[in-house]
């Protein structure tokens, strides 16, 4: 244990590894060091891998479910090494612990990954600038590393990484290396192609969907349609003689929080799996005990009700009751949004092979595979080592597949059959059976004086995730979640007297976050109510919240670039009319302005354009294709239907009934990103909160009518 560490390498006749680091020092020396809690809790340890070849690996620890997280994470990486991304080559994480959090959610990978990716390579290219120096007995800081080389300054000398990688990994791990300014940038903030499009446009890019294995058979899940029934009985005789079925097995569906009945029907073809399930014939019980508020109807009769009475106070500047009971200018209102599925185009899918052996292998688009790791493992009861992860890219999630339900079935079926399973959700499943972005109400209470916003209430009414997912939360606390994205502190709003609060509202329809999680309720109701303040005011709205974000200069940016781009000071022609919104999420801001106006078939969306300040970022192309796609989903969470509960089952089931924006819809489109030094914020879902309530506001403008509940109506 007194040897140096070089000699150790060499006693044990590790040289030629070459170097695999991560921020805390994993080396090919110690594969399977352990990272301290400390370290997983800040994410700050995926790996550079360099072989003496000199291939270079990055490892991508989030999932890319359209977000380019592919190219955006070792992007990180790959500045402070200084080597181009088409040089090298990247791999998915697999879920074990090394890699730290490997959750793709919360538009959170480039923001909380910014400083520890690029320490992980500067760290590198420290090392390996040190031994390039050792090599040729000079001073590193007469050496240089470009595009995976190191030169000394001043000759012709240079060497490739993989020449010194086996001596740089003998090496001491730096703890605080030297990391670029951002002004000489090469790839971070500037545009990029992205090097993954043309597999995906090709066909080669494997999608969960793709997965096929040797010896694989189909499974279709068929689930209650009240989704908490149990089984009395199946009659399985038709289903069996179905050319292809080889089985037809009861099995639950454990979701996070509850597990259920459902009954499998597996198939040598994914078609005979199909037309198996239907001709099966199952009677279920109706368990009415578990339904709680399960109609839309009802739901929302109940919110309106607990709308009436005081929320669990979750903030307070001043003391607003007593400033709104005295007021003598005062206004309220309550806006709504539905429930909504999240509709990806590719369905939840699952490969699992639980073998003879105890040992389990998974083939997945998820968005976590560190928790999908640990969820298997606990499903199964085995421990976390005897459990594979291989991650496949997903098409499309929004929050629906870090919700692995899905995934414990196919454990279940493996489990029982022994062979490699796929588990493949219909449209009518995901559709149907949820989970879905809870339904909210938002109790706003405003006061004016002197013509200025004086105080502010926003009571949040309706289901809490936190509280039923996870089962996080007593009946005297307030979510979080919700009082975080609703706080003075986010929105920066300056009123003398603030104060938000929170009503839960329990159901049995099963939710969970959706493209910016509460912000995409909130944001509507928010924002709408402050162009009513506005008018109470006699104030337009845009120099009512400059008013009010006087000293919040990075609000004001936003707002008078947006005024600049969408020429807001110019009068509109009549029968047109525009509306603005601004809202923050995910350390970002993000303001639109939408143009709307009257046609013979009512009212038409003409353009948006969209304003984000997301302070430092990878590709502005990524920033823009993001922003695109949030005001796309915006619009359709805005104009389109949402989910609905009848006889405590969902009315919708494909695309037919649960509509989304179609292309012919699409407006014109115009985004513009606010360019500065500030840490990053969020890319993927900052973009969307302001589209509702700018569409709502422009409404307004262009009819006089306010609209207060979703989805509004444009004919």
């Amino acid at each position: 244990m007194t040897d140096s560490r070089r000699d150790f390498i060499k006693k044990l006749g590790l040289t030629g590894l070459g170097l695999s680091i991560g921020l805390q020092g994993v080396s090919a020396a110690s594969p399977l060091k352990k990272l301290d809690s400390n370290a997983l809790a800040l994410e700050i340890n995926p790996f550079i891998i360099i072989d003496n070849t000199g291939k270079i690996t990055l490892v991508n620890s989030r999932p890319d479910m359209g977000q380019g997280s592919t190219q955006a994470v070792p992007s990180l990486i790959a500045e402070e090494l200084e080597v181009s991304l088409d040089k090298v080559n990247i791999i998915q994480s697999d879920g074990r612990s090394k890699y730290g959090s490997q959750q793709s959610g919360g538009s959170s990978s480039v923001r909380g990954l910014w400083m520890p990716l690029r320490k992980a390579g500067a760290a590198a290219k420290e090392m390996l600038i040190r031994a390039a120096a050792e090599k040729w007995n000079v001073s590193a800081a007469n050496c240089y590393a470009k595009e995976g080389m190191i030169y000394l300054t001043g000759s012709d000398k240079s060497t490739s990484y993989g020449d010194v990688a086996d001596l740089a990994s003998t090496y001491e791990v730096p703890k605080n290396p030297k990391l670029k300014d951002p002004k000489d940038f090469k790839i971070l903030g500037k545009y990029n192609k992205r090097l993954d499009v043309p597999s995906r446009v090709t066909g080669e890019a494997v999608y969960g969907i793709d997965i096929e294995l040797p010896g694989m058979v189909f499974a279709k899940v068929v689930h209650s349609p009240r989704i908490h029934d149990s089984i009395v009985s199946i009659n399985d005789a038709a289903a069996r003689k179905v050319m292809g079925v080889l089985d037809v097995l009861k099995i639950e569906r454990a979701m996070p929080h509850t597990k259920v009945d459902a009954v499998a029907v597996i198939g040598k073809t994914q078609f005979a799996a199909l037309k198996g399930a239907k001709a099966l014939e199952i009677t279920w019980k109706e368990e009415t005990i578990k339904y709680v508020n399960q109609n839309t109807d009802e739901y929302f009769a109940a919110a309106y009700e607990t709308a009436k009475k005081p929320g669990v106070r979750a903030e307070e500047k001043g003391d607003f009751d007593a400033t709104f009971n005295a007021a003598t200018q005062k206004l309220e209102a309550v806006y709504e949004t539905p429930f909504l599925a999240h509709g990806a185009i590719e369905s939840v899918n699952t490969t699992v092979h639980v073998k003879d052996d105890g040992s389990v292998e998974v083939w997945a688009p998820i968005q976590g595979p560190d928790g999908a790791l640990s969820q298997v493992a606990n499903y199964l009861g085995i421990s976390e080592d005897k459990v594979k992860i291989n991650v496949t890219l997903l098409g499309g999630s929004f929050g629906r597949k870090a919700y692995m339900d899905f995934l414990n079935e196919a454990c279940d079926i493996s489990r029982k059959i022994k062979k490699p399973v796929k588990v493949l959700w219909t449209k009518e499943d995901d559709i149907s059976q949820g989970p879905y972005r809870p339904a909210m109400l938002s109790k706003l209470q405003g006061v004016i004086e002197n013509g200025k916003g004086a105080a502010f209430h926003h009571q949040a009414v309706g289901e809490s995730i936190l509280g039923q997912v996870f089962n996080g939360l007593k009946p005297t606390q307030a979510d979080g979640w919700l009082s975080g994205e609703l706080s003075q502190e986010n929105y920066e709003y300056a009123f003398g007297v603030n104060k938000v609060s929170y009503s839960r509202v329990k159901t049995s329809i099963p939710v969970v976050w959706w493209r910016s999680v509460y912000a995409s309720n909130f944001g509507w109701g928010q924002e709408c109510f402050i162009d009513e303040m506005a008018l109470e005011a006699k104030k337009d709205p845009l120099e009512f919240r400059l008013s009010l974000l006087k000293n919040s200069p990075r609000f004001t940016n936003v707002l008078n670039l947006l005024a600049e781009k969408a020429d807001y000071k110019t009068p509109l022609p009549e029968g047109k009319a525009r509306g603005i919104a601004v809202f923050r999420s995910f350390d970002s801001i993000s303001a639109a302005c939408v143009f709307v106006s009257k046609t013979d078939d009512g009212i038409k969306i003409d353009k948006v354009i969209s304003v984000i300040d997301c302070g430092m970022y990878v590709n502005p192309d990524n920033v823009k294709a993001q922003t695109e796609g949030n005001i796309v989903m915006g619009i359709s969470a805005a104009t389109k239907g949402g989910i609905t509960f009848e006889n405590n089952q969902c009315v919708q089931s494909n695309y037919h009934d649960y509509n989304v924006l179609r292309n012919n819809e699409i407006p014109e489109m115009e985004i513009h990103i606010v360019e500065n030094y500030e840490k990053p914020g969020g890319v993927g879902e900052p973009g969307l909160p302001p589209i509702a309530p700018a569409i709502g506001n422009a409404i307004f403008n262009l009819t006089g009518k306010r609209e207060r509940k979703l989805p509004l109506s444009l004919v």
